[in-house]
């Protein structure tokens, strides 16, 4: 990684957005880069960590979602529903997956024309591994205190709320453990 900058890139193209006459959209526009520029950061930081399991973070999430589900299956669209992708990132996703035997397609029992994702034991070994991992690595220290955490959860969560991710206080009632 090369020497950090003697000033915040994001702060002078806020300053220069104002002084060119958007400054009413000046404090926006830095929120937006900074995220942009956050999200690259924590995805390289997630990439590295999980490179040594032979995933990227979306198989990763995939894994985690059929995880979490009660019978460690999930219908494929069920995944992009939740995980909030394309049906073609999904199946992208559960076709590296079954080529590396950590899922696999079965017939959904429930719909006969359709497909579910299953979770081979390998599969939850490798997530288990790789949450070990991630936790460690990227899920525990983002740079911000404790209750930074919190508020920075809440403050995105409005935006993703505002922009139709999900309506309600975003928990489910159902009693079971949330996943996007």
């Amino acid at each position: 990684m090369s020497e950090p900058l003697p000033f915040d890139p994001i702060d002078e193209a806020r300053r220069q957005w104002g002084l060119h006459g958007w400054e009413g959209a000046a404090p926006v526009m830095a929120v937006v880069t900074s995220i942009m520029r956050v999200q690259q950061l924590l995805l390289a930081r997630a990439d590295a960590t999980l490179r040594p399991f032979d995933l990227t973070f979306a198989r990763y999430e995939v894994l985690m979602l059929l995880s979490f589900s009660s019978r460690g299956a999930l219908p494929l669209g069920k995944i992009g529903e939740r995980l909030q992708v394309n049906p073609a990132s999904v199946t992208n996703a559960i076709d590296r997956l079954e080529e590396q035997g950590l899922v696999e397609r079965v017939p959904n029992p429930a719909d006969g024309r359709g497909t579910l994702a299953r979770l081979t034991e390998e599969g939850r070994a490798r997530a288990l591994a790789a949450t070990e991992a991630t936790n460690a690595e990227v899920f525990t220290d983002l740079g911000v205190a404790p209750d930074g955490v919190a508020h920075l959860f809440e403050l995105l969560r409005d935006v993703r709320r505002a922009a139709g991710d999900f309506s309600g206080d975003g928990v489910r009632e159902s009693g079971g453990a949330t996943s996007r």
